[in-house]
This record gives structure tokens, sequence and C-alpha cells, in this order.
């Protein structure tokens, strides 16, 4: 249960710093209030999971999927750039989560 809520709280940092590219300097309401919630959500759920698991494999899962997330969403629907490299790059972020997961340890 604990993993989950890393995962979930992963998701929500995609979102979070998906909307704080949206809010342009938190000058747009919407994308600047999705933020906070996002934000708030990933944080919330990180700290909850931190209850059982270490600190280390749970930040590094949590951050992997936020940045790998983040890149992916970027590329299918904001416009960046798409190459080679950033995908296997990215999915060697993942294979680094997946591997950080698994070795990870609940109290």
């Amino acid at each position: 249960m604990a993993w989950l809520l890393v995962v979930v709280a992963g998701i929500l940092e995609t979102g979070f710093a998906v909307c704080l590219k949206l809010s342009h300097g938190f000058t747009r309401i919407w994308p600047t209030i999705a933020f906070c919630l996002f934000a708030l959500g990933s944080f919330g759920l990180l700290t909850l999971s931190l209850k059982k698991l270490d600190v280390g494999p749970a930040y590094a899962v949590w951050t992997g999927i936020g940045a790998a997330g983040t890149a992916i969403y970027g590329m299918v629907f904001l416009g960046d750039i798409v190459s080679t490299l950033k995908i296997v790059s990215i999915s060697f972020v993942i294979v680094g989560v997946i591997g950080l997961q698994i070795s990870g340890s609940a109290h």
C-alpha cells in the first residue's frame, strides 16, 4: 500500500510540474490553483508513504516517476523536442525506478 501511495504521489508530481509551466510564473489563476492542489496531494501522499518506507528509495521513485512523467507529457502534449537519446534516458529512469521499488523494504 505504501508503494502505491508513492506511485500516485509521483503521478501528482507530474501534474504539478506541468501546471507550474502552464501557470506562466503564477500569472494564470487556474493552472496556479491546480499546481497547488497537485503539489499538496503529491507531498501529502509521499509523507504518508514515508511512515512505512525507507526515505531513499521512496524519494527516488517519487522523483523518477515525476521526472519521467513530466518529460513524456511534455513531448506528447507540449511540443517538447523528441529525440532517441531523450527516450533512452527516460527508459533508464523508469528502469531505475522499478529497481528501486523492488529493492525497497517496508518496516
